[in-house]
């Protein structure tokens, strides 16, 4: 093949530099990582990466493309895999057209013989490489896709460790690490939604690199259903990741003319270790524009009513509920599940989506007068793409729910799947929704969904998983243009759905179901790894968590839930006098600090074993919260000194404890101080002596 482009292209963000090149006419990443020097030759790059003809090797290797094809003979994993009834499977699409802007750059690649078309957008917003692959269908007959990748990254050789995220329902985004060598690293979710066990996320490294030290790269798939995440190292060494929206067989077939675009993948790199990495993808997600709005006021402290009352809902109880709630400090007051139809249990009422007269006879009004004259905004729970079986939507319309006759459906919390890639699906549940935030000043909805697609057909036999996501978004867009004040949370069973495609049409993410304190520190850090705490809705369980039974103090608590979109989800009848006064000060910390929690710079410490520690800086180095939680017994009389991060080395900061509001550890530091920022970030300090399960909360000034 002879080359029509041998150029190579160039994106800068303010840390991270991307080159692109044209090699045999396909386009290839040549290098991802650290900031480049401005007048630095690409070709140098070239030069550098250039081997010679291994034994029993092919004479010329073939690229590591952005989307490697058949055709092409690569001897990997290929980005793509089409075909027209088994034919035409040997794609060589060659470059046809590049076009650059100031933070984008766009290759459109052609086959005329097999008649399709890709073009890979790659576009860097900040220090985020944000890119899709599109696949159009431009010969005469269907083309059959079996799978289709975003653009292929590679990774250099030194990248040795891989960092996964698994979990399971009450307890999400667990930290997994792997040493790379030759093959495939592979995560497949078949949920049907972001799911708790796989988030579509991974971190890679350098061996030992850790916080602050060492090269570190993050990629995510910008997906809410079924995926396949790949880091793929060849027998030449050459190692990549590849991320896609994973098909189940014959659900994508482009007509003539039709296109097909992945979810996007997100990427980012750092020299300076994984703490970068994640402050990259926070600024990111601020600046887009979904996120501004939630700009407009601050984050409003939530009190949800499902551990107190559950499905025994009682007007007077809720609304003596929600006095207490506004005596805490409490913003907006959320009305879970059990207030429509028939639903006084998790067997029925899914789908019919009308306030129950038998509990509700005057409807939703009463309490929501009551509410707002307390000062709160009021929120109410929803699972619209959901049906019991026992309900009138179901007796109705039997045909609407996804599944794979003749197999049984698999009992899943006695309910079903609703078909959100039918029009009708979609047109039935946006009418019924939009019609309660027609009737009621309802400013927030908890988008819940409680089950898998466990058997996405539909009525026409064929898989519809991904039709079922899409139809999701489609309704979302369309409440979220008809109800632009709306805030809408991601919530399935917890932190199944979270993900940057639902988070461009949603507020929040219900981060885990479950609310002990202790469980929480590990969910909520390996949540920051790719997600701010403004959108981490984080509660106060009761004393007694639900799911775990472990029995934590109101200390520990509030000190873990302050740190994100806090709120309350525990029965304040249960509270004595002097819980309800630390609930309530914690509270009033958390709205003092709210600013600082939900804009500045999250540093996560890596502290002694058994220990959680991370701070939150001011932007500006003028402030910052430390929260230090000892998790377990200490094994030596005191802790190991904690070196704080993200402080001004030649600042001064005045240095005083916030919580708990009793210390009652033997601590020289609990009044005060006056320190250097390089002497607290290189020396550290002696924290207390605390028992396990005790947290202590610092604030530092400048």
């Amino acid at each position: 093949m002879t080359a029509l482009y041998s150029a190579a292209y160039r994106l800068d963000g303010v840390h991270v530099t991307l080159v692109v090149e044209v090699i045999v006419d396909v386009p290839a990443v040549r290098y991802w990582g650290p900031r480049l020097p401005d007048d630095l030759a690409l070709g140098e790059l070239s030069a550098l990466a250039a081997r010679g003809e291994a034994n029993a090797s092919p004479a010329v290797e073939s690229p590591l493309a952005l989307t490697p094809q058949a055709g092409q003979g690569f001897p990997g994993r290929p980005g793509l895999a089409a075909h027209r009834g088994g034919l035409n499977w040997a794609s060589l699409a060659l470059l046809v057209d590049v076009e650059q802007g100031a933070d984008r750059l766009v290759f459109a690649s052609r086959d005329e013989e097999h008649g399709l078309e890709l073009q890979h957008a790659l576009k860097l917003a900040g220090d985020v490489l944000v890119a899709t692959t599109r696949l159009s269908n431009r010969g005469a007959d269907a083309l059959q896709v079996d799978h289709l990748a975003a653009p292929i990254i590679p990774l250099p050789g030194f990248a040795r460790q891989i960092i996964g995220f698994e979990g399971r329902w009450s307890g999400e985004f667990q930290l997994q690490k792997h040493e790379l060598s030759m093959g495939t690293w592979l995560r497949e979710n078949r949920r049907g939604r972001t799911s708790h066990d796989a988030f579509p996320g991974l971190l890679a490294a350098e061996r030992d690199a850790n916080e602050t030290r060492g090269l570190a790269y993050g990629f995510h798939l910008g997906w809410s259903g079924n995926h396949r995440l790949a880091v793929e190292t060849l027998a030449d060494g050459r190692r990549s990741v590849a991320m896609e929206a994973l098909y189940l067989p014959g659900e994508i077939a482009l007509a003539p003319g039709e296109s097909l675009t992945t979810p996007a993948i997100y990427a980012t790199v750092s020299g300076d270790g994984l703490g970068p990495v994640s402050r990259q993808f926070h600024a990111f997600l601020r600046a887009r524009h979904e996120h501004q709005r939630l700009r407009a006021k601050p984050r409003p402290v939530h009190y949800n009513s499902w551990e107190a009352v559950y499905f025994n809902h009682d007007p007077a109880t809720l609304m003596a509920l929600a006095e207490r709630a506004a005596a805490v400090g409490v913003e907006r007051f959320v009305l879970d599940d059990g207030w429509f139809g028939g639903r006084r249990s998790d067997r029925a009422g899914l789908g019919d989506w009308q306030v129950s007269p038998a509990v509700y006879p005057e409807g939703l009004a009463p309490l929501i007068e009551k509410v707002r004259s307390l000062g709160m905004e009021f929120g109410l729970w929803v699972e619209p793409e959901m049906v019991n079986p026992d309900s009138d939507l179901f007796r109705a319309h039997p045909e609407w729910v996804l599944g794979t006759p003749p197999a049984p459906q698999i009992p899943f919390r006695h309910q079903l799947v609703l078909d959100f890639g039918r029009a009708e699906v979609r047109e039935r549940m946006y009418r019924d929704v939009a019609a309660l935030l027609e009737e009621y000043p309802i400013a927030y909805l908890k988008w819940d969904m409680n089950r898998d697609l466990s058997q996405p057909g539909g009525v026409d036999g064929r898989a519809g998983a991904t039709a079922h996501v899409l139809g999701l978004y489609a309704v979302l867009d369309r409440l979220r243009a008809a109800f632009p004040a709306v805030e809408i949370e991601s919530c399935a069973s917890g932190g199944g759905r979270a993900d940057y495609g639902v988070l461009a049409r949603t507020d929040r993410v219900w981060t885990s179901d479950s609310n002990d304190a202790l469980d929480r520190l590990s969910i909520q850090r390996g949540f920051s790894y790719f997600l701010p705490a403004e959108l981490m809705g984080a509660h106060v369980g009761p004393t007694r968590c639900h799911i775990t039974g472990r029995q934590l103090s109101m200390s520990l608590r509030v000190a873990t839930a302050l740190f994100g979109h806090m709120g309350i989800e525990a029965d304040l009848r249960e509270l004595d006098a002097q819980e309800t006064a630390d609930l309530a000060a914690g509270v009033a910390l958390h709205k003092a600090h709210r600013a600082l929690i939900h804009s500045g710079v999250l540093h996560r410490i890596d502290a002694a074993d058994g220990v959680n520690a991370f701070a939150i800086v001011a932007e500006d180095g003028s402030e910052a919260l430390l929260s230090y939680t000892m998790v377990e017994e200490q094994r030596g009389y005191f802790a190991e000194p904690l070196r704080l991060a993200g402080l001004d080395p030649a600042a001064d900061y005045a240095l005083s404890v916030v919580w708990p509001p009793r210390l009652k550890a033997a601590w020289p530091l609990k009044d005060g101080g006056r320190f250097r920022g390089a002497a607290l970030t290189q020396a550290g300090f002696q924290p207390p002596r605390l028992h396990p399960g005790t947290a202590l909360i610092l604030h530092l000034r400048r």
